[in-house]
């Protein structure tokens, strides 16, 4: 008689053979087969988050920081809705993450009978905000649907799937398969032809430069090797650290600073691999770009998008810039001086951002002195990311920043849970305002729980400061809405088990940052912005070009 066990089980076998070895969730009458395999087998650790939502940040960073697939468990109806706006947050990153999500028994299942825990159109909802979403209807296809899902997720341009499972199919019997394992994962080949015409174009180019985003990440050697003949290269913000950010021939994520855009004036070719030139990245489509303009990118549909390209491939990032390497080689021929002249427009911008940070500027350089050169840098939207996170400070490696890059606050805590547990003793800093904290802060508590290796800085100006900018640059100046009630974040952090620091002078910041960096577990450095005052410029929203 073969040996048989429950669907649960299988999809805890199956996660296993895929090489999970984490997941996020929170545990529920519509998931627990799959969570007491989980338990009984102790394979795979996992993370109770407080919120489904938070369960998704952390599957999303944790894919972002190891590079390979993120898994967050739900229960139905109300707790799968409560995921959504992370799910779109990953959708928008392009992460490659498994939402395993429960469902009532199948014979009440789409009666609109009001089950408990019943949404009405549940696939629907999860279809809007997934790359694909998939249904296991009986025990026997279980396996196959999850090989399809995580093939899917995995498979450029990467996304989450939501899979959806009903608790009697978790709960069935099924037969040991033979052999169980996920589906292999191909990369889009680039046609020959194609990249040959790229090539071409290129070798006429005298001062190229490369914008490289978050689908090139895994192409940093070929990259490095294209730098190494003469390109220049500029990210945007997923893309950061693909050089190290302290290379002289990376502009970094600088990529719409006016001293920048001056450079672009005299570049003659630009080659973009795997950015789809976001609208916040390039002032709504205005920015000035070289040409010919050349898109390399994993999705056909990327080509013509927010800017037409003068050369396109349709191929995996690493496979298409390799073979480009191969066919540049000896035959490029880039201006000397060029990689200086990008280095001085690196400087100018770099010194134009100092200008309008103020007294917050001191702060900053005491962090980047403090963090190791391996630290994992996670960024909530708050004023203080978009006046200098998400550019001045320097990152090395292109999985170590984290951002929440479809704009939503309240993201960012429970990020940087994801990525302590996938950073795996490097240390990780989390930046984040007061008002997007108080959206996830119950996941404090799972930090504490889980003893990450976490700082959290919390920028405490007691309200929403970008808002208030916006509302004084186009509203008068009239203020709705945006003063918070904010707790005590000492007594809070003591009261979950953190580490608490107050930060009201940046003269201390140097000694308050070395001392707190050096510690391990759940720190919080509360900085007392209504103390040190407002920066040089205010920030008030993504910059825009200004009309002549």
């Amino acid at each position: 008689m073969s040996e048989q066990i429950t669907v649960g089980e299988l999809t805890a076998r199956f996660l296993e053979a895929c090489g999970v070895d984490t997941a996020f969730g929170v545990i529920s009458i519509h998931n627990m087969p799959i969570l007491d395999a989980f338990g009984q087998r102790n394979t795979i650790r996992f993370v109770p988050s407080r919120g489904e939502a938070g369960a998704v940040c952390m599957a999303d960073a944790f894919a972002r920081v190891r590079g390979g697939l993120g898994v967050a468990i739900t229960s139905t109806g109300t707790a799968a809705g409560n995921a959504a706006g992370a799910m779109v947050e990953a959708q928008t990153a392009g992460t490659p993450l498994l939402h395993l999500t429960g469902q009532i028994e199948r014979p009440y299942l789409d009666r609109r009978w009001s089950y408990i825990h019943e949404a009405v159109d549940q696939p629907g909802m999860l279809k809007a905000v997934s790359k694909a979403f998939f249904r296991v209807w009986s025990p026997e296809s279980a396996l196959g649907v999850l090989q399809d899902a995580v093939r899917t997720a995995l498979t450029a341009p990467a996304g989450p799937v939501s899979v959806e499972i009903p608790i009697d199919v978790q709960e069935a019997l099924v037969d040991v398969p033979a052999r169980i394992a996920p589906l292999p994962v191909a990369a889009l080949q680039p046609d020959p032809k194609a990249l040959d015409a790229m090539a071409d174009l290129l070798v006429r180019a005298r001062r190229p430069v490369i914008w490289a985003g978050g689908g090139a990440r895994h192409a940093g050697a070929e990259i490095r090797q294209l730098a190494d003949m003469g390109f220049t290269v500029v990210t945007s913000v997923q893309g950061r650290g693909i050089l190290p950010e302290d290379d002289r021939r990376t502009l970094g994520a600088f990529n719409i600073s006016p001293p920048v855009e001056a450079f672009y004036a005299g570049c003659d070719a630009m080659l973009v691999v795997g950015s789809r030139l976001r609208g916040n990245e390039t002032l709504k489509y205005s920015l000035r770009l070289p040409r010919p303009l050349l898109q390399i990118d994993a999705d056909p549909q990327a080509e013509g998008r927010g800017y037409k390209a003068d050369c396109f491939v349709a191929g995996d990032a690493r496979l298409a810039l390799a073979g480009l390497v191969t066919r540049l080689q000896s035959r490029i021929n880039i201006e000397t001086g060029f990689p200086e002249a990008a280095g001085k427009a690196r400087d100018e911008a770099e010194k134009q951002l100092r200008k309008g940070l103020g007294p917050y500027e001191a702060l900053v350089d005491a962090l980047q002195d403090a963090v190791p050169r391996d630290y994992v840098w996670v960024r909530d939207v708050t004023v203080s990311n978009s006046t200098w996170g998400n550019r001045l400070l320097k990152l090395f490696d292109a999985r170590n920043g984290v951002h929440a890059l479809g704009g939503g606050i309240g993201m960012g805590a429970a990020m940087g849970i994801g990525a302590a547990v996938a950073a795996s003793g490097r240390k990780t800093v989390v930046l984040s305002g007061d008002g997007g904290l108080m959206l996830n802060l119950g996941e404090l508590a799972t930090a504490a729980q889980e003893q990450v290796d976490l700082l959290l800085i919390v920028m405490n100006d007691r309200g929403y400061g970008v808002i208030r900018n916006i509302q004084d640059a186009r509203f008068g100046g009239r203020k709705y809405y945006v003063d918070l009630h904010t707790p005590a974040f000492a007594d809070l952090a003591r009261s979950l088990g953190w580490r608490h620091t107050l930060l009201a002078d940046p003269g201390q910041a140097r000694e308050v940052f070395g001392r707190v960096i050096a510690e391990t577990g759940p720190r919080m450095i509360e900085v007392d912005m209504l103390a040190i005052g407002p920066y040089a410029s205010a920030f008030a929203g993504p910059p825009v070009r200004k009309a002549s």
